[in-house]
This record gives structure tokens, C-alpha cells and sequence, in this order.
């Protein structure tokens, strides 16, 4: 079973910057929008959009962390590629798919196996900051949140970057228990060992911690 993991913030609040301690070697990277990570260090990074290609990627890779930049875009990028259609029968496919993803994820792979899904932000009505998607009809058929059970915001004061893990009542931010203090550096290693430390992910076969 693995972990799928929310990563909300506006654009410039240091989602992708967050990457930069990772190791080639200890993260693949899905770059869904096809832009260049913040900072000079290469990771592995495929640039798609196609759900297939992600699909066989985390399937057939041998990491056990992945991030999915700009996640939302995998719906944007089908609604546009769908806009000439009428009625309401693309908008509850894109949630599907979309929806299909975080199934599999869930499902289909190793329960030491992260997925990160780097997502804007939008506001509702009543001002809540939430994962930005593709509009009213499919935050109806899906509330992405809700298929998360860590949610994590970045903000920047303009002096710092870091994450917020818990909701003031105006985000949708969530982390179990005990799991990160309120606020945290924008740090996605420490973020990643910290979730495998607290679930006890860093164990082989035999039940002993890997080296």
C-alpha cells in the first residue's frame, strides 16, 4: 500500500525548491508542466503529462520516493484537451482519472513506496485555501483532500520558505499525530524521513532497519 502525499501552495511558495536535498539517486520527478526545477542539481526528471507513461514509470521503477510537480495540471491538461467536447461526461472522466491515480498508488505499490503531488492552491467561497482542480463540477465528484492523510501547505514570508502541517481552520492542511510541529522547514527529504521514521517504512524483509 503506498503513500500518497499533498502538497498545496501558491506558485513562488517553494513546492518545487523543496526537492533541492534530495539525491539523483533518492527521487524520481514527474514534471507535469515541463519546467526546470529551481536549482542547479539534476534529479531524475521525466517531463509528462500522460497518465500511462506515470503509470509504468512508478510501477516498473526501483525508487521509493516520487514527486509529481504541478499535479494539477495532469486535470487542466486534459480539460483543454477535451474543451470542445459538451456536456458533463469529460468532467467526470478527468476526476476519474485523476482519482485512478491515487488508487493506484494506494493499491498498487509497496506500502514504503511516497508519492508527493506538488498541487496549487485555489480559495472556496468562504475564503478556505484548498488543492486547486478544474472548477465546481469536479470538486463535486471529488474532494482530493480527503484521499490524502497528510497535507501539507508551503508559505513564505518573503524571508523564509517552510510548510505548515496542521489546519488553522482556513487551509486544508493535516498530519497525523505527533507526526511534525506546526510549522516546518520546506525541506521534502526531512518531510520524507520523517513520515518513513514515524510509520516505521525503513524496514527490510527481516524486520531490521536498513542501513
Amino acid at each position: 500500500m503506498g503513500i500518497p502525499v499533498l502538497i498545496l501552495g501558491e506558485s513562488g511558495s517553494g513546492k518545487s525548491t523543496s526537492l533541492r536535498n534530495f539525491e539523483p539517486d533518492e527521487v524520481g520527478v514527474f514534471n507535469v508542466a515541463g519546467k526546470p526545477l529551481p536549482f542547479r542539481k539534476q534529479l531524475k526528471t521525466v517531463d509528462t503529462n500522460d497518465y500511462n507513461k506515470i503509470y509504468a514509470a512508478l510501477q516498473n521503477g526501483s525508487l521509493k520516493t516520487y514527486v509529481i510537480d504541478d499535479s494539477q495540471y495532469l486535470m487542466a491538461f486534459e480539460m483543454f484537451a477535451r474543451a470542445k467536447e459538451t456536456g458533463f461526461a469529460k468532467f467526470t472522466d478527468i476526476a476519474v482519472n485523476f482519482h485512478s491515480l491515487l488508487q493506484f498508488i494506494i493499491n498498487g505499490l509497496s506500502k514504503d513506496t511516497i508519492v508527493y503531488f506538488m498541487q496549487h492552491t485555489d480559495q472556496t467561497d468562504t475564503g478556505k485555501i484548498k488543492a486547486k482542480t478544474c472548477g465546481k463540477m469536479i470538486d463535486n465528484q471529488l474532494t482530493l483532500e480527503g484521499l490524502f492523510s497528510i497535507v501539507l501547505m508551503a508559505q513564505t514570508d518573503g524571508k523564509r520558505h517552510y510548510f505548515v502541517t496542521q489546519s488553522d481552520g482556513h487551509t486544508t492542511c493535516k498530519s497525523p499525530m505527533d507526526m511534525f510541529e506546526p510549522e516546518i522547514d520546506n525541506d521534502l527529504k526531512f518531510v520524507d524521513k520523517t513520515i518513513r521514521e514515524y510509520w516505521n517504512l525503513n524496514k527490510n524483509k527481516k524486520g531490521e532497519d536498513e542501513q
